[in-house]
């Protein structure tokens, strides 16, 4: 599969977690939830190493673990550190906030990777693959402006300024994916196996904390949409990391593309959670499928 349509179909699966996640946290403590779905892709990971070893040649290729170095070891420990990191900010922020809100602000991710792609990694999108990423991220600008008919104001709200340090820190994680995938050679599998593992290892020490009552926290409701989220992910992933290792694939042009997501959560905000001011947001919406189009027209 062409890198430009991988991106476009994880965006998919990308909106599809969204939608399982919004519902998975929707008045619910968010700490186990992050635990029990990173334990569910943890299990599916170690399940799919072990076979590998007990019969040698049944998976195919891409979902084959590579033996790692210590080393190697340590950079997908930091990867899982960057990414639990966004995750703790970016589902507190959607718990509390529109979903057709909250889509819009953290897909503005893709400015921060697309500065960090130009100066870090010195990447050169071409001008109208630059035009389209513009009009994508302008959109996804007016889509969070309309959002303040629902009453949250940015400068007042301290769950904004969560989702946008999860925002922040998601950017860095896709930067550091295209080194580990790009320039390191890591494999698609390699990545999310040994990810999903730390993330989960991660994770559990403030579920415990959670459970013992460290801190004041809300009570915790089994949902299926916590299995569905990670199912979601886990495809989402794969094929993100398979389109990052293309040698042709540009971070900053895949990190705008796989926010089309926010096309699929915002519709599904306003169908499954009856959200408002949908009119109001559809130009912005309508913005973000020709700055999808410049961009891979580009």
């Amino acid at each position: 599969m062409h890198w430009i349509a991988a991106s476009l179909v994880s965006a998919v699966f990308l909106g599809c977690y969204d939608l399982c996640t919004k519902h998975a946290v929707r008045d619910n403590a968010v700490l186990p939830v992050l635990f029990f779905a990173n334990l569910f892709s943890a299990s599916v990971w170690l399940s799919l190493m072990a076979l590998h070893v007990t019969a040698p040649g049944v998976l195919p290729p891409n979902f084959t673990v590579e033996p790692l170095t210590f080393t190697q070891h340590a950079q997908l420990l930091l990867k899982s550190v960057i990414v639990a990191s966004s995750w703790v900010c970016s589902y507190f922020a959607v718990k509390h906030l529109p979903l057709s809100l909250a889509a819009p602000v953290r897909a503005t991710g893709p400015v921060w990777t697309l500065i960090g792609a130009l100066f870090v990694l010195g990447e050169r999108p071409s001008w109208l693959e630059l035009i389209g990423i513009a009009t994508t991220l302008g959109s996804f600008f007016g889509l969070s402006i309309a959002g303040r008919a629902e009453g949250v104001h940015f400068h007042r709200n301290k769950w904004v300024g969560w989702l946008l340090a999860g925002t922040l820190i998601g950017a860095v994680s896709g930067l550091y994916d295209k080194f580990l995938l790009g320039r390191r050679g890591f494999t698609a599998a390699t990545v999310q196996a040994w990810f999903s593992i730390y993330l989960a290892l991660l994770f559990l020490p403030l579920v415990i904390g959670w459970k013992l009552r460290w801190w004041p926290r809300n009570e915790f409701h089994w949902r299926w949409t916590v299995l569905l989220l990670s199912a979601s992910l886990l495809v989402c992933d794969f094929i993100y990391f398979t389109a990052l290792r293309d040698p042709a694939a540009l971070v900053s042009v895949v990190a705008s593309l796989r926010r089309a997501s926010v096309l699929v959560a915002f519709g599904g905000g306003l169908l499954f959670f009856g959200e408002v001011n949908g009119w109001k947001k559809l130009p912005a919406v309508a913005g973000i499928l020709l700055g999808i189009v410049l961009t891979v027209l580009g």
